[in-house]
């Protein structure tokens, strides 16, 4: 299941971009989102998810 972005919460900080190691997430009008067909939730490179790692609003990056 890949991960998604809450657009509601987004800042479009940008930050979760950088540090997706499948370049699955981009700037969709005002807010990112995260390209389900890309998005591996970082599994067999990191132990957690770096868009919810990294992004500085709590529950802005969550399951999908």
């Amino acid at each position: 299941m890949a991960y998604r972005i809450v657009t509601a919460q987004c800042t479009a900080c940008g930050a979760c971009e950088f540090e997706c190691p499948n370049a699955a997430i981009g700037m969709q009008g005002e807010s990112y989102v995260i390209d389900a067909g890309l998005c591996t939730e970082c599994a067999g490179q990191f132990d957690n998810p770096q868009c919810a790692e990294i992004c500085p609003v709590p529950g802005t990056c969550v399951p999908g």
